[in-house]
């Protein structure tokens, strides 16, 4: 039978921004347990993985009881760099790699801002440059790619996920915000086996990055999100996998060909809406990552 459904949050300037240390986590997994061996899109894993896309977000000493006895996974891993953050956790069944999204709150042990500074410079080093060496696979947003290198040979989360990719697990990228997009190019690096969903990405890179792209991949775009809608097309970027768009009424719609999942729409300027209004603008608002768990909760069929 169905999940019963759950009312969405509200969404005020005091609560938008996670981490959500009041969040109940993986509520209802006992009774929709994990799929590992979906190969099409699963309503029940997206859930799974929005869920571990918001944890993402909270320090290791929050998100590892709740990874670890509360959603089940024997092994928990945890990487960092200056701008990326990001978890590595697994049972013997599957393997998830989920990083942090944009912080707009300061870390405990990023002094001054820090860590706030440094997001907002990965995200604003939007120049377009080669994903790779060969000059074959198009091109990505400079800041995201920086990013990623922080952790992906460097400090040994491609020898990580390499040591327990058996065979026998499969392997699961995801992340919202910011941490969509890194998912988004750890993906691709990694390559065959990958199973991908995003939540909230920006647009990654270039048309030959998306054409050549070489796994099947899901997207959510909550609606109005804001996040969906940049860098702008203008300026060759494109959106790549499939959309599955979250709309008004709280409908997700497969595959959809909606306008707001279109790569020729753009975000509105919306430094000026925030500046007058008392509560935030419907744009953010889509964005928080608790209102995707809960609208993919509540399309669970």
């Amino acid at each position: 039978m169905p999940p019963v459904k759950r009312p969405l949050p509200e969404i005020t300037w005091d609560n938008i921004a996670p981490p959500y240390l009041d969040y109940d986590y993986f509520q209802g997994i006992d009774l929709y347990p994990f799929r590992p061996q979906a190969k099409a899109f699963d309503m029940i894993n997206a859930y799974w993985l929005i869920e571990a896309a918001t944890l993402a977000y909270a320090e290791k000493e929050f998100a590892t009881p709740i990874f670890g006895p509360v959603a089940g996974f024997k092994e928990i891993q945890y990487f960092t760099g200056n701008s990326t953050q990001c978890y590595v956790v697994s049972n013997d069944n599957f393997l998830i790699l989920v990083f942090r999204g944009t912080e707009v709150r300061p870390r405990p042990d990023a002094p001054y801002f820090l860590n706030i500074i440094e997001d907002i410079l990965a995200d604003a080093d939007a120049l377009l440059v080669p994903v790779d060496d060969s000059g074959q696979g198009g091109k990505v947003h400079q800041g995201f790619k920086k990013a990623l290198d922080e952790v992906w040979e460097k400090k040994g989360l491609a020898d990580y996920i390499r040591e327990r990719d058996n065979g026998k697990r499969t392997l699961w990228f995801t992340g919202h915000s910011l941490g969509a997009a890194l998912a988004t190019l750890a993906a691709q690096r990694y390559g065959t086996g990958v199973r991908l969903y995003t939540y909230g990405s920006p647009r990654v890179g270039d048309m030959a990055f998306k054409n050549a792209f070489p796994l099947k991949n899901y997207r959510f775009v909550n609606n109005s999100d804001i996040v969906t809608r940049i860098p702008p097309s203008k300026w060759q970027y494109q959106h790549l996998g499939e959309c599955e768009f979250i709309d008004s009424q709280g409908s997700i719609q497969p595959n959809s060909k909606y306008r707001s999942c279109d790569e020729d729409e753009d975000a509105p300027d919306i430094v000026s809406m925030i500046m007058s209004l008392s509560k935030p603008p419907e744009q953010l608002v889509n964005h928080v990552p608790t209102l995707y768990s809960t609208h993919i909760w509540n399309n669970i069929p």
